[in-house]
């Protein structure tokens, strides 16, 4: 199958047994029915390959749209566009949102961000007033992806790959990790902020952050997102 389609093809449960599965035109259905002695064809609805977009809405937090390039920001809003197809973070999962809101209530300065991932936190937190704003990740895909999203909304965020267990992170006056709540632990010891917002773990989890006492915390759909200050 990877030889007739390198492009990807699907594979399907049906009742105890793995069907293969690939969009093709008529072409692609004789490779099939020579590769492997049949096939069976239906057709699928037109516009199918673009039907992920569904999934992915514009969402507010206070003055902030976020969504994706094809949808239109709301009247008077800022909005922040993110183009959902690069690297994970787009704006509508409910850790993202609850890390907004705890930037929404903090005193505007110098933002570091850790596992930028998309950049959506770092290009939000420019148009909320912090600055500078740095943003680190280890994957190269993320990188790519927060210096594309941070071009297209005309921003400019200070974008590194880095390790952040390995790296030395610059000090900050607010420090953003949306990540898993194991890293959350192993990297905020390392950071240099006065104010740290943490979130990526489900709600019936606690960070344990030495170094910072804990302010604030909210829960949306199962996730949590908290607010800690050092001392």
């Amino acid at each position: 199958m990877l030889e007739l389609f390198p492009r990807g093809f699907e594979e399907v449960e049906r009742g105890g047994s793995i069907e293969l599965v690939a969009y093709t035109d008529a072409g692609g259905e004789e490779r099939l029915w020579h590769a492997f002695g049949g096939a069976a064809a239906s057709d699928v609805e037109a516009g199918w390959e673009d039907r992920w977009r569904d999934f992915h809405r514009p969402v507010r937090v206070g003055p902030l749209w976020v969504g994706p390039p094809w949808e239109v920001p709301a009247d008077g809003a800022t909005a922040v566009v993110i183009d959902p197809g690069r690297a994970f973070g787009t704006g509508s999962h409910a850790t993202t949102r609850l890390c907004l809101e705890l930037l929404l209530g903090l005193e505007r300065g110098s933002l570091l961000d850790v596992g930028c991932g998309s950049g959506v936190l770092a290009i939000a937190g420019i148009k909320l007033g912090f600055t500078p704003v740095v943003a680190v990740d280890v994957e190269q895909s993320a990188v790519d992806a927060t210096v594309a999203n941070a071009a297209a909304n005309d921003v400019t965020v200070i974008v590194t790959r880095v390790d952040a267990l390995a790296g030395d992170l610059p000090a900050t006056d607010v420090a953003t990790a949306n990540i898993a709540l194991g890293a959350v632990e192993a990297i905020a010891p390392l950071l240099r902020a006065d104010r740290l917002v943490t979130s990526g773990y489900l709600a019936g989890e606690r960070p344990s952050v030495p170094g910072f006492r804990h302010l604030d915390r909210r829960t949306a759909a199962g996730w949590a997102a908290d607010l800690f200050a050092r001392g």
